[in-house]
């Protein structure tokens, strides 16, 4: 079994914040380069590997091979100094933040003035600073500061308004087979891609698969949208995070971490790719769970099912706690299963496998 926890470690100890995937993007290119036959990046910067099916596949034309493509996002989010008062920033979001986790996160200010990563920390005023009524509970993010500890003609000098701002946890393996860090939202699902194209070494496929590490997921899907319509796959898979059960959650919206993965039910799941899904993990002994997504899955599957005349897509998910937080937390076992789950389904993928997929 393939040990992917330092490769995870590296890809969420680095930023990549939506729109500027740059530091994340060099790894996953290292890490991908040997395990697919091409490798390249969309004008928006998102990652292509193409990893080739069979000799047989690959020599026809690229317009008459069969490919399914994988997509797994990047980006990741953060936030935004919006402006700098008395040398502490201001700051907004980048992506979906909960403010009420903030106060006290370290944080690396990505200073454009100096090219530098300043450590900061995100503090909140006293409650009495604040306007009546506002410091009685949970802050908002308007009134959140920044204190990176330098004087105000300094910050004046080497942070500007439109600076990034990540979050600066350090990953910790925990017990239980587990790992805690910033971004695993969507760099487990990377993690587990990999495995997937390690996997293929040593398995026979027909397909092309098309391994895409997406950019802008969180804001905009422009890595999603602009990687399928340029590379036109025959099917698509969607892998991304889901929500963990933890205290006082559900049983309908949630799932248990380490107990398997998801497979997506809704208009953005083609239901013919959701049971050979569903097949191929009985096969392999992998637990699924089925998860109802009754409108939009809220991933990279949404945009791609819409590009050209239509892509049947899939959603994979991984179950995580405390999504969209500086200290998420997912359990190892899982990113293995979703890495082998993808190689056995692309493994299972027929030459005719498009004569008999069907809406029913």
């Amino acid at each position: 079994m393939s040990d992917i926890l330092p490769f995870l470690k590296s890809i969420i100890s680095v930023a990549g914040l939506s729109g500027y995937e740059g530091p994340v993007a060099d790894l996953i290119e290292k890490k991908w380069s040997p395990l697919v036959d091409e490798i390249s990046r969309s004008r928006l910067g998102s990652i292509h590997g193409l990893k080739k099916g069979s000799p047989s596949s690959s020599k026809l034309k690229p317009d008459k091979r069969q490919s399914v493509l994988i997509a797994t996002h990047m980006d990741a989010i953060g936030l935004m100094v919006s402006r700098i008062v008395d040398g502490f920033l201001h700051v907004t979001n980048i992506g979906g933040v909960d403010p009420r986790v903030l106060p006290g996160t370290p944080v690396i200010v990505h200073a454009s003035g100096s090219g530098e990563q300043l450590y900061g920390v995100i503090a909140m005023p006293p409650a009495n600073l604040l306007p009546e009524g506002e410091g009685g509970g949970a802050i908002d993010l308007k009134y959140l500061l920044v204190d990176t500890g330098l004087n105000p003609k300094d910050v004046s000098k080497r942070i500007h308004i439109g600076d990034r701002v990540a979050f600066g946890t350090e990953p910790v393996e925990m017990s239980g087979g587990c790992v805690s860090g910033h971004t695993l939202d969507n760099r487990a699902s990377i993690a587990a891609l990999t495995i997937c194209l390690e996997e293929l070494q040593a398995k026979s496929h027909g397909w092309d698969v098309w391994a895409l590490a997406s950019v802008q997921e969180e804001e905009t899907y422009a890595g999603a949208l602009t990687s399928a319509y340029q590379l036109r796959p025959t099917i698509a898979i969607a892998l991304d995070m889901t929500f963990g059960k933890g205290t006082g959650s559900n049983e309908y919206t949630s799932f248990p971490i380490g107990k398997g993965l998801t497979l997506g039910i809704g208009p953005s799941m083609h239901p013919f790719l959701h049971k050979r899904f569903k097949e191929v993990a009985e096969r392999a002994e992998i637990p699924v769970k089925d998860e109802a997504m009754p409108q939009y899955s809220s991933t990279d599957a949404d945009a791609m099912q819409l590009i050209a005349e239509g892509i049947p897509t899939m959603v994979v998910s991984i179950p995580e706690r405390y999504m969209h937080t500086p200290v998420e937390l997912v359990a190892l076992k899982d990113i293995q299963r979703a890495g082998r789950l993808l190689a056995e389904f692309v493994a299972s993928l027929e030459t005719d496998f498009m004569n008999k997929i069907a809406w029913d």
